[in-house]
């Protein structure tokens, strides 16, 4: 009698199987470069707004003119009215320095990353949703399978809906509109182009509007990272790294 033999399957993982990467070179590249410079404006903007807590509408605005709104907490310059009897340490020089610099490295990571990504198709094939996404029913199955944490093979592997719209919101809307803003509050821009200033109502203006689109893109930010770390934050962690994704992960 022939002895019975076993053979062990081995179990190929899509990504040995040839499937490309989740996320190219050029988006891994891009998106920690991001990264590096939204967290160094967020900290230096912060240390902007301690150095004058309130903002204008308009062209002009200073401590001897009334605000539009204030920020109710100690300043860095005593010449500011807050309400507080001290000031805080001032960093105004250091942080302007850096956030430009920043925001710069923004600018330019945002230009490479929006022309190779037209010119290879990465938005029309990656970030425009799909036919079959194009509903509130897939918007809905994809939040359902958040709050169930159920698995989503092909969500390994692409974006879902939510993630298409949420990013193509914030490439397309919200970044111009914090690079317009910002650059509106550079003196020498406004004396080379102020026609690009006065369309958003001035400085003090841009620096509101500023502001605001600075904090939509925090909350962005905030949502990104909980939805990250809900769907398995070191796996989809190494994906941006390495940019491949386990074949049996995703949400």
């Amino acid at each position: 009698m022939a002895a019975s033999s076993s053979v062990t399957p081995i179990t190929v993982s899509r990504t040995e199987a040839g499937v490309p990467p989740r996320h190219s070179l050029l988006v891994r590249v891009t998106h920690w470069l991001t990264t590096i410079s939204f967290i160094a404006l967020l900290v230096t903007g912060a240390e902007l707004i301690v150095s004058h807590p309130r903002f204008y509408w308009g062209e002009t605005g200073n401590s001897g003119t009334t605000p539009l709104f204030s920020i109710h907490i100690p300043a860095s310059r005593g010449t500011v009215p807050t309400g507080y009897s001290y000031t805080m340490p001032d960093q105004n020089g250091w942080s302007r320095y850096l956030h430009f610099e920043a925001a710069w490295l923004l600018v330019i990571t945002a230009l490479v990353y929006g022309i190779a990504s037209f010119l290879n198709g990465h938005f029309r094939r990656n970030l425009w949703p799909a036919s079959g996404q194009r509903s509130w029913a897939a918007i809905r199955d994809v939040f359902a399978r958040y709050l169930r944490r159920a698995p989503d093979i092909a969500g390994a592997h692409t974006y879902n809906v939510v993630q298409r719209l949420s990013y193509f919101g914030v490439i397309f809307v919200l970044f111009p509109l914090v690079i317009w803003t910002g650059l509106a509050l550079s003196p020498a821009f406004n004396s080379a182009f102020p026609w690009f200033v006065d369309v958003l109502g001035g400085r003090q203006s841009a620096r509101t509007l500023h502001f605001f689109i600075s904090i939509a893109l925090l909350l962005f930010l905030i949502v990104h990272v909980v939805l990250v770390a809900w769907a398995g934050f070191w796996s989809r962690t190494r994906a941006m790294i390495t940019g491949r994704a386990n074949s049996q992960e995703g949400l």
